[in-house]
């Protein structure tokens, strides 16, 4: 009965299509959906239409033709449900040239549906108004017009350093000035704790189950309590259910230092809205800009662990927490953790790449966890004491280069790079004072475009140079930060009496294991230390400072004894 009255009123039927984008917002108040609406339902009405319906897309460009209220009309019109679309003008329908052209010559008429563009004075039931093909072709050079002056303002706020983007999780808009960032302690606090427990030794996986035994709501989750509406796939999974992807992304987070990123994504055209990944040397980085939800130096740490800390587990799950760190002095191979079959407390590494075990390492690499222990405790021990009994001797062997040369080297690229970067900000409010004059009709389009592309020109040579001392500056500065951090964390460990995975990963990078040689009757087992930031480290004989003195019995009663491996000259 329904559908025999649908049909019975699909003549008396009209569907009244609003659209308004943020473009259309610069037209004024006539464009806005209430507004259309009124105009809409006055016109269908004079033109005999009794019954009608509204379809809308409020904040929608119309470049895409995947809208919501639109689609919805399609669909409604094609299983016949009405004779005709009001429309305030023939933008309203799209800003797409070849869609909207495939509406209007074929679709619309394909299913005898009248079509009425008010503002257009278009009306297919009065015949065909031969400049409607021009007109769709206007309304799709205004979108790209729009685009292209669009992305001139974002890139003047960009490099002004205004985040572009949304605050990641444990930020907040600040309420008195959105172009700023506040800390959301409620959720920093979860950031602060994936941190902490990264640095103890935990992986993504560990730590997203920890967080969902805990009953923590996940990012999405969290933001929809608060009523936030941000972008992501809405799973029907539960609000606590923490995946390993969610905790590596925060991890990689630079913003939580308190620092603005900029154009970490792009889009093709206007066409295409899909966000595609940015070179990193396209980035444009502001330090320091608001309150850090974890300190630089935690942040730091944390990337250089970042895919160096791999929990293999022996067949029974067990992990040990130099599982990662070892690699075979041969091949460069990863050792694996193993445990012995007919003794199982006594638990060593080997080469993961040895031949006995289908690989082509010639050796086996053998060596014992309770040995490592001794060594490496023994090792750090001996580290700390060198940097607080010869502060001076122990930082000139942390830096291994003349410090006034690398600082007066660093002065002077900085200064020209600066340099640089003034000239680059000053073509951008060059194009912001353009970009002010165009719209205001003081500058031609043509004219707008000449010295466009002229300043774009300068620009992408300025670019080239920037980032080339950029990458230099980042690359000292890394050295310099980190080499600070380094000095720091080993004094935090002056009293250490037991070795811990934070402690492993905050001071060693990885440590390469040679293979033990007979020598005077007793294996000798040599180690390479790398620490993180500065990598391995003379230390020099010094009565004070002696070797870890470790001697150990190995399987079938053999004994093993610790000598440090010489660094390559």
């Amino acid at each position: 009965m329904k559908q025999s009255n649908r049909r019975k009123n699909r003549e008396d039927t009209a569907f009244l299509y609003e659209r308004l984008s943020r473009d259309d917002n610069l037209e004024g108040e006539s464009y806005s959906i209430s507004n259309q609406k009124k105009l809409l339902i006055k016109v269908a009405k004079e033109k005999g239409y009794t019954n009608l319906i509204h379809f809308s897309d409020d904040g929608i460009s119309g470049v895409t033709m995947e809208r919501p209220g639109f689609v919805a009309m399609i669909q409604e019109l094609e299983e016949g449900h009405a004779a005709a679309v009001f429309v305030k003008d023939m933008s309203r329908l799209g800003r797409n040239y070849i869609e909207v052209g495939k509406l209007t010559e074929e679709f619309l008429p394909d299913h005898d549906i009248r079509l009425v563009a008010v503002s257009d004075n278009v009306d297919t039931a009065e015949g065909e108004n031969e400049l409607t093909p021009i007109r769709n072709l206007f309304n799709e050079w205004y979108a790209r017009d729009i685009s292209k002056k669009r992305r001139i303002s974002n890139k003047i706020k960009g490099n002004a350093g205004e985040p572009m983007g949304q605050p990641p999780y444990g930020y907040i808009k600040d309420p008195d000035n959105p172009k700023r960032w506040i800390v959301d302690e409620e959720a920093a606090t979860v950031v602060r704790r994936i941190y902490q427990m990264t640095l103890d030794g935990f992986g993504p996986e560990q730590i997203a189950a920890a967080l969902e035994r805990d009953s923590i709501l996940t990012p999405i989750s969290y933001w929809q309590t608060r009523g936030v509406n941000r972008p992501g796939k809405h799973k029907d999974a539960p609000p606590t259910k923490w995946n390993s992807s969610t905790i590596t992304k925060i991890l990689s987070l630079q913003e939580y230092c308190g620092d603005v990123l900029n154009f970490k994504t792009y889009s093709k055209s206007y066409k295409n809205k899909k966000r595609i990944e940015n070179d990193h040397d396209n980035w444009v980085i502001f330090k320091d800009v608001h309150d850090p939800v974890v300190d630089r130096a935690t942040w730091e740490k944390v990337q250089q662990k970042r895919g160096k800390i791999r929990k293999r587990k022996t067949n029974e799950g067990e992990t040990n927490m130099f599982s990662g760190l070892l690699v075979c002095a041969d091949c460069g191979h990863n050792l694996h953790y193993h445990f012995n079959q007919g003794n199982p407390d006594i638990k060593y590494f080997n080469c993961s790449n040895y031949k006995g075990n289908r690989g082509t390492c010639t050796s086996t690499h053998y060596i014992r966890v309770d040995f490592l222990e001794q060594v490496v405790l023994g090792e750090i021990r001996r580290l700390t004491k060198f940097a607080n009994k010869y502060e001076d001797e122990f930082v000139k062997a942390v830096m291994g280069h003349s410090q006034q040369t690398l600082e007066l080297d660093r002065q002077k690229k900085q200064k020209e790079c600066n340099s640089l970067l003034a000239r680059d900000k000053e073509i951008d409010r060059l194009f912001d004072r353009m970009y002010e004059d165009n719209v205001a009709g003081k500058i031609s389009d043509e004219r707008f475009s000449k010295m466009t592309k002229q300043y774009e020109d300068e620009q992408s040579g300025l670019a080239g140079r920037i980032k080339t001392l950029r990458a230099e500056l980042d690359k000292e500065s890394r050295q310099s930060v980190g080499t600070d951090m380094f000095i720091a964390t080993v004094r935090k460990y002056t009293r250490a009496r037991k070795l811990t995975p934070r402690m492993l990963n905050e001071l060693i990078d990885h440590i390469e294991v040679h293979q033990a040689e007979k020598v005077n009757g007793v294996y000798v087992q040599k180690l390479t230390i790398h620490y993180n930031c500065i990598g391995s480290i003379e230390i020099p004989d010094i009565s004070s400072l002696p070797e870890p003195d470790v001697l150990i019995q190995t399987r079938k009663g053999v004994a093993v004894s610790y000598s440090q491996a010489q660094m390559a000259g």
